[in-house]
């Protein structure tokens, strides 16, 4: 049992390394799918601005319930002026929110843009069901470490046949080794130790 659950918590982190990459600020916050933006629609149509505060900071409060009051004041009015008037809020309100992250603003990205394992954890939230998102998270890791495997494998036996041959069992060798040692080295932190490194 110890050892079943020791894997999945290795295989987690793994598909968190292999799914979201290298953590470029690509989250789905400045997307039609994302919560930021979701927030800020629910918002628009109860009025209430405490629905989006959580996304930005406190210095940043004043801008946006200003904005969100305008905007709101509108909501009866001219469909077209509104569209427009509600399409600058929900920029203001993601770009703000990105500051907050550190990340440049490059603007709002429409619907079905969002990568399907950021939908995949959302739906898992909305569901309480984290163990469906484990079992496809965890299928999609294997999918991937065995095709690296398998790509280091069958070049090994042609690695000494010609440089060219050899550079390309090398870029896939150092393709596959550093994404275990990348998994290995985030279990370690995540379990507290500190990672060994060679």
């Amino acid at each position: 049992m110890r050892t079943n659950l020791i894997y999945l918590k290795v295989m987690v982190l793994a598909a968190l390394f292999i799914l979201m990459g290298t953590f470029t600020a690509s989250a789905h916050c400045d997307s039609y799918d994302g919560p930021t933006v979701k927030d800020a629609l629910k918002a628009l149509e109860t009025n209430n601005v405490n629905l989006v505060l959580k996304w930005i900071t406190k210095e940043q409060e004043p801008e946006i319930i200003s904005l969100f009051n305008k905007t709101y004041s509108l909501r009866n009015g001219d469909k077209e002026v509104y569209s427009i008037v509600e399409t600058h809020f929900l920029e203001t309100l993601v770009r703000l929110h990105r500051e907050t992250e550190g990340a440049p603003y490059t603007g709002l990205k429409p619907a079905g843009t969002t990568k399907p394992i950021i939908q995949l954890s959302d739906r898992a939230l909305v569901d309480h069901d984290i163990d469906g998102l484990l079992v496809k998270l965890n299928n999609h890791v294997d999918k991937v470490l065995r095709a690296k495997y398998d790509r280091v494998a069958e070049l090994s036996k042609v690695k000494d046949d010609s440089p060219d041959k050899g550079r390309e069992y090398v870029e896939a060798y150092v393709d596959y080794t550093h994404t275990l040692e990348a998994i290995h080295d985030i279990a370690d932190q995540g379990s507290g130790h500190n990672a060994h490194k060679h």
